[in-house]
């Protein structure tokens, strides 16, 4: 045993559903650690947890995609005397838009958050996982499940989430690590307005509060599961897209994308 405590590290901390998943973690008794770069925001959440009752948490405001970002985080951890025990990898942003016509730094920073730094923060805590009987949560999104004309590079980072952490749920679960993969549907966010999405988000069937979709990942992760989509009307729709072919979902999509930025330039 190491001795250092067991924290739940949340990245995206700061907004959206990764402050519902820092509540319903806090409120079962795990102890914290908040990651984003807005600090104000994060001393203001550790401050809501506090003073619920809960121990305060860490605070690391830090830029996930700066080289040497998850190193620092560990010697932030430790310095703290606390190690992971639960890893939930929150952070990630999408942008709405024809591939070829967004700018392609842009694209690739989404790639290194969404893909890179989630596989980063994934494995390279493990050992202390493993000691902790601990686990990850990867949030990743329905558009995991689909093509995504109108937002292709976006999609593609959440299909490498589901497959990423379906595929590390298998290779982790005999050492006692639990891995879960999070996919919501629409979730009314700051996100929307990060992706340049200026209508609504979807059919308001599908849309789903922060704080549910965040009690449904806990649940999930508490109990092994390996993929969770939260919601009854999105679970259909998900074996919906294993049944139609996969030209009509590049249409259906394609579609939906294309009333968006239509309505982007009214």
């Amino acid at each position: 045993m190491s001795g250092l405590r067991p924290v739940t590290v949340i990245t995206g901390a700061s907004a959206g559903i990764g402050v519902a998943l820092a509540h319903i973690f806090a409120r079962n008794g795990h102890a914290l650690a908040l990651v984003a770069r807005r600090e104000d925001r994060l001393r203001t959440l550790a401050d809501e947890i506090a003073a619920a009752g809960a121990p305060r948490p860490i605070v690391i405001a830090i830029d996930l995609v700066k080289p040497g970002a998850v190193r620092e985080i560990a010697a932030t951890l430790a310095a703290q005397g606390a190690e992971p025990q639960y890893v939930v990898n929150n952070a990630g942003f999408g942008l709405v838009g024809l591939a070829a016509a967004r700018d392609r730094d842009e694209q690739l920073a989404m790639i290194d958050l969404n893909v890179r730094v989630l596989t980063e923060l994934s494995l390279a805590f493990v050992p202390s996982l493993e000691r902790h009987r601990g686990g990850i949560l990867n949030v990743g999104s329905m558009a995991g499940f689909l093509p995504g004309p109108g937002m292709a590079v976006y999609y593609a980072t959440k299909a490498y989430v589901l497959s990423f952490s379906e595929a590390l749920h298998s290779e982790l679960k005999p050492r006692g690590v639990r891995v879960t993969v999070l996919c919501p549907g629409p979730v009314p966010t700051e996100f929307a307005a990060r992706a340049g999405i200026s209508e609504g988000l979807a059919p308001g069937v599908l849309t789903q509060g922060a704080a549910s979709v965040a009690e449904a990942g806990y649940r999930g992760l508490m109990s092994g599961q390996r993929t969770v989509v939260p919601g009854l009307a999105n679970k259909l729709v998900t074996v919906l897209i294993r049944i139609l072919p996969r030209r009509l979902l590049l249409k259906m999509v394609d579609q939906r994308q294309s009333r968006r930025r239509a309505a982007q330039r009214t």
